[in-house]
């Protein structure tokens, strides 16, 4: 199958299908961590090695993806990624303590490796630029509805039944991914064949893997300053050397002169400093609700509601507001107005009126949603087909490693803040996760600086094309 009107129907519904279950197993697994914490008997901080060793292994197996979904065919892969994720989600409703269940998450991650970046490397192949910003928010629309059901499902499966079920829900999502993919998924390979660089893999996947190990090995205070340190700058001088590396070879893993193309680099760059201040959200918030303020799963799942929702209205409005504004003034505004969403929660108390918390989750929903849709399409305004698989390797290895840099500084801070209180004492956990909220506000609003070098007709091969289908999808419902 090529791309033709068959893929262009069915395809956005099969990779949303996909990124559904995969953010649905995310946002299930942040609300039930005091739960799994509580019966693994381990404190709740301490099992954000279950969440960043996920995050971790996305980081290593993305490098080889495209190289993969070139040499064996996006439905190959595709498929064989959905079987694997769903089968390491019945892994983890087994594990019996935290080492199996992050070995579990390990194999996990891999299958996520290969599924987000083949998923959107197939969309950016079947559709022209003038339709990619309409069918990435199609993509994600129903992937929000994982994050809309994941906290108050997870909530509610963890207070009446065990968490361990939590993760049985991925079984027939995956079961129906696995019949689209047979289905309707195209089969794209790569223009030509190149041999994989294990130099390059072995060079890059240990710099990420010791840098993300040791964040959250710092977190936890069990390193000494001189190993820290010294572990510190041998993940610098792998991924120096990788970058030494790469310069030096006709088909490096990571292609690093696409960066020179300016809107690709201000893409991934500053989607890297910005996630970095997003990243550590999901997994501090259900801490806030249950821990810090004392309430029950399910009430939890709840409050995490409104950002999904808003997340997914905003997708339909997104295509407007970027052809109307552009991507330079999107990006630069929307940033900051995210930072100080993230400060907001700072102010959450045990005193707060849940309208109040409503509010602030709706506004981050709404302003994340705008900054993703941007900085994901922007990404290929300017990238040839040819180059595809390289950028959209590149663009999902820097995403995952900013996330899992989020999520460890997050808790670091957290963690740093917290001391040696125990983390049942709820004032304390509270006050430290807002030490936390306002410096990951700061440093998100920072990130918006990066964006002040995109010039004003940036990326209208995008958004100017989006914007002219979604007037004439207005004009034909008037008529």
């Amino acid at each position: 199958m090529d791309s033709s009107s068959t893929a262009k129907k069915y395809l956005p519904w099969l990779v949303a299908t996909a990124l559904f279950m995969e953010q649905l197993d995310a946002t299930i697994v942040n609300t039930a961590v005091p739960s799994i914490a509580a019966s693994l008997n381990v404190t709740p901080l301490s099992l954000k090695s279950v969440v960043t060793s996920y995050i971790l292994s996305l980081a290593v197996g993305i490098p080889v993806s495209g190289w993969i979904a070139d040499r064996f065919g996006t439905r190959r892969v595709f498929g064989s990624a959905i079987a694997l994720f769903t089968f390491a989600s019945v892994l983890c409703g087994l594990s019996l303590n935290a080492p199996m269940m992050v070995a579990a998450r390990l194999l996990q991650g891999i299958g996520g490796a290969l599924m987000m970046p083949v998923g959107r490397l197939t969309i950016v192949r079947t559709f022209p630029k003038s339709e990619l910003l309409g069918a990435m928010n199609f993509v994600i629309i129903p992937a929000l509805i994982g994050p809309l059901l994941g906290p108050t499902v997870g909530g509610v499966i963890v207070h009446l039944v065990s968490w361990r079920a939590i993760f049985c829900i991925n079984v027939p999502v995956g079961l129906a991914a696995l019949f689209l993919v047979y289905r309707y998924m195209p089969d794209y390979h790569g223009q030509e064949r190149r041999p994989l660089d294990v130099v390059g893999l072995i060079l890059f996947s240990s710099g990420t893997a010791i840098l993300s190990w040791l964040l959250e090995i710092f977190g936890e205070h069990t390193l000494d300053p001189m190993t820290a340190g010294l572990m510190l700058v041998l993940s610098i001088a792998l991924l120096g050397a990788y970058a030494w590396h790469a310069a030096q070879r006709k088909y490096p893993l990571l292609r690093l002169s696409l960066l020179r193309i300016r809107t690709f680099r201000i893409s991934v760059l500053g989607g890297f400093l910005t996630r970095l201040g997003v990243g550590g959200m999901p997994f501090l918030l259900p801490l806030l609700y249950q821990v810090g303020l004392g309430l029950p799963a399910w009430h939890s799942g709840l409050l995490m509601m409104p950002t999904a929702a808003a997340a997914m209205g905003m997708k339909l409005i997104a295509p407007r507001v970027l052809g109307t504004f552009g991507y330079r003034q999107v990006l630069v505004v929307n940033t900051v107005c995210i930072g100080l969403t993230i400060g907001l929660f700072a102010l959450v108390g045990p005193g707060t009126p849940t309208a109040i918390i409503i509010a602030i989750g709706l506004l981050q929903g709404f302003f994340n949603s705008l900054q993703f849709s941007s900085m994901n399409t922007l990404a290929y305004a300017d990238v040839g087909q040819k180059d595809t698989s390289m950028a959209s390797t590149i663009s999902s290895s820097l995403q995952q490693l900013s996330m899992s840099f989020g999520l460890a500084a997050g808790t670091l801070i957290t963690a740093w803040f917290l001391g040696n209180v125990p983390q049942t004492n709820q004032p304390m956990v509270a006050s430290a996760l807002h030490h936390a909220f306002i410096a990951l506000s700061v440093l998100t609003i920072a990130s918006s600086a990066v964006f002040w070098a995109l010039k004003p007709n940036d990326g209208e091969s995008i958004s100017k094309g989006a914007k002219r289908r979604a007037d004439e999808e207005s004009t034909s419902a008037a008529q």
